[in-house]
């Protein structure tokens, strides 16, 4: 992104940080947030909203230690993780209750939101028998390896286009996805 901070690019009129807090929360579930522990624009965009901050310590590690901070923070007797990456800015709350409600219909699974097209994406909801496995990822591999050790557990949710999948990484993909979808 050159310096800038693709989680604080406008979607909808708003922080995409915020907008995705926004969409979790309206699910109705506790909604964890993994932050750097500095101060700064990302807790700015928090402001007001009913989310727990978890500061990583070694966030320059990548995604694996936000996953360990937020499972570290899970409530005893969680039913299920939701690992909801900030940076899919068509993701929207029906998306997540969906996912929610596919979990407390089939609790053992492994479920991952997928492109219309059967594309694997995000977010993906863990069952809490492997939070402990999840505890110990390392790396900016995210759970991959706990997803894989598990296959046969994994069910993919195909959502609407390809809201599972965009993710824009640079200005540019950002001005594209904005003169595609007017956003």
């Amino acid at each position: 992104m050159r310096g800038a901070d693709k989680l604080l690019e406008p979607v909808d009129g708003i922080a995409l940080l915020t907008r995705q807090a926004r969409a979790a929360l309206a699910t109705g579930a506790r909604v964890v947030v993994t932050l750097p522990p500095a101060p700064g624009p990302r807790g700015a965009a928090l402001a007001g909203l009913d989310v727990t901050r978890v500061p990583v310590a070694d966030a320059a590690e990548g995604m694996a230690a936000s996953i360990r901070a937020g499972v570290a923070a899970l409530a005893p007797g969680t039913s299920a993780l939701m690992i909801l990456l900030a940076d899919l800015p068509e993701i929207e709350a029906p998306d997540l209750a969906r996912l929610l409600a596919a979990q407390s219909e089939t609790p053992g699974a492994i479920l991952r939101a997928a492109a219309e097209d059967g594309r694997p994406g995000h977010p993906v909801v863990f069952p809490p028998d492997l939070f402990a496995e999840l505890a110990m990822v390392t790396g900016d591999e995210g759970a991959r390896r706990v997803v894989a050790a598990h296959r046969g557990r994994l069910r993919d949710l195909p959502l609407p286009g390809a809201r599972a999948v965009t993710d824009l990484d640079t200005p540019e993909a950002w001005a594209a996805w904005r003169a595609m979808t007017g956003r």
